[in-house]
C-alpha cells in the first residue's frame, strides 16, 4: 500500500499512554504504510494485544529502547527505523491522542507536491483554536516560539513545541541525528539541523486536543528553561552560517556593527560612572563618541538581522 506512489510511516514515541495508544493507531488514515511505536520504558505497558486486533492494514512494528531516552530519542530512533525500511515520508504522532490525525493528508500533500521538506502543525494560527489553549500554554509556547525564531534562522515558523510533523525521509538523511535532543527540545533541534540543509518548513493551521490527563511538560516554563540552549543554538548557528560556511554582507555587518555597539555601551557606562562619581559634565566630544557608536552598531546590527530574516528558508 502507498499514497500516491510515496511509501509512508508513522513513528509514535509511547510512553505512559496505555489509554489512549490504541485510539491514536485506530484513528491514522488508512494508506499508512507501517506504523512505528518506539516504546521508551514508561509504567504503563503497550498494549500489544489490543493494537493486533485492530483492523489495519499497515505493518506495526514495536521498537523497545533498552532505557528512557525521552521523547526525542524515542523519535529518532523511530526515524531511523524509517529511513532503514525506505520509506518515503515518515509522520510523527504522539501517543496521547492530543493530535488530529484528519491533518495527515494535507501534510503529505505538501510534501509530495514539493512545496518544503517538513510540514507541522501550528496551534496560533487559527483563533479559535488559540482561544481553546489553556493560558499558560498560549504565553509559554508565545515567548518560546520568537525565541526559536531567533536561534534557528526560521522566522517565518512558530509553534516550534508542536511535535505534530510530516518530513520527507531523503531530509533526514542529511541531517546530523547526534545533534538533535533526547528530552522535549528535540522539535527545536530538529529545526535547527533543517537549517543547515536549507529545509523548507511549512505550517499548517491545526487545533491542538486537550484531554483531562497532564502533560509532564510546563510549557510556560520552557523559555527559561530553553534559554541556555536556545542562546548557544543561536551563536553556534550565526557562526556556522556567516562566518564558517559563508562570509557575505551580514556578517561584514556583524564584524563591525557588534564591536561598536559594545564600545559605545561599555565605553559609555564606564564614562557616565567616571564623571558622575567626580560631579562633573562629561565633555560633548565623549557624549557624541558614545551616541554614535551605539547608534551607528546597533543600525548594523539591525541590518544583518533583516538580512537574516530576509533568507530565511520558506516553502512555497
Amino acid at each position: 500500500m502507498s499514497y500516491k506512489n510515496n511509501s509512508i510511516a508513522v513513528v509514535i514515541p509511547y510512553y505512559n499512554a496505555s489509554q489512549h495508544i490504541v485510539n491514536v493507531v485506530q484513528k491514522l488514515p488508512h494508506f499508512i504504510d507501517e506504523i512505528i511505536i518506539v516504546d521508551d520504558k514508561g509504567r504503563e505497558k503497550l498494549p500489544l494485544a489490543k493494537l493486533h486486533d485492530l483492523s489495519t492494514s499497515a505493518l506495526i512494528s514495536v521498537i523497545e529502547n533498552e532505557r528512557n531516552l525521552g521523547v526525542g530519542g524515542a523519535t529518532k530512533n523511530g526515524f531511523l527505523r524509517s529511513i532503514d525500511n525506505n520509506h518515503d515520508i515518515v509522520i510523527k504522532v504522539d501517543a496521547d491522542d492530543q493530535m488530529d490525525t484528519s491533518y495527515v493528508e494535507e501534510m503529505i500533500n505538501y510534501l509530495i507536491s514539493d512545496k518544503a521538506e517538513m510540514v507541522k502543525g501550528n496551534r496560533f494560527i487559527n483563533t479559535k483554536a488559540l482561544m481553546k489553549m489553556p493560558i499558560v500554554r498560549r504565553v509559554g509556547n508565545l515567548g518560546l516560539s520568537f525565541l526559536t525564531k531567533a536561534a534557528t534562522g526560521y522566522w517565518n515558523n512558530f509553534d516550534p513545541t508542536n511535535g505534530f510533523l510530516a518530513i520527507k525521509t531523503s531530509a533526514l538523511k542529511k541531517i546530523n541525528f547526534d545533534n538533535l535532543s533526547e528530552r522535549y527540545f528535540f522539535e527545536t533541534s530538529l529545526i535547527s539541523e533543517f537549517y543547515f540543509i536549507n529545509g523548507r518548513i511549512k505550517d499548517i493551521s491545526m487545533p491542538a486536543i486537550y484531554g483531562e490527563e497532564k502533560s509532564s511538560m510546563k510549557v510556560w516554563k520552557m523559555p527559561l528553561i530553553f534559554s541556555k540552549k536556545l542562546i548557544s543554538l543561536f551563536f553556534k548557528r550565526i557562526i556556522k552560517q556567516y562566518f564558517l560556511f559563508d562570509f557575505n554582507i551580514a556578517s561584514l555587518y556583524i564584524v563591525v556593527g557588534l564591536p561598536l555597539f559594545l564600545f559605545g555601551v561599555i565605553y559609555g557606562l564606564f564614562e557616565w560612572w567616571f564623571y558622575s562619581s567626580q560631579d562633573l559634565y562629561a565633555p560633548t566630544g565623549t557624549i557624541m563618541l558614545v551616541s554614535l557608536s551605539i547608534i551607528l552598531g546597533f543600525q548594523l546590527l539591525l541590518q544583518a538581522i533583516q538580512y537574516d530574516i530576509f533568507n530565511a528558508p520558506k516553502a512555497k
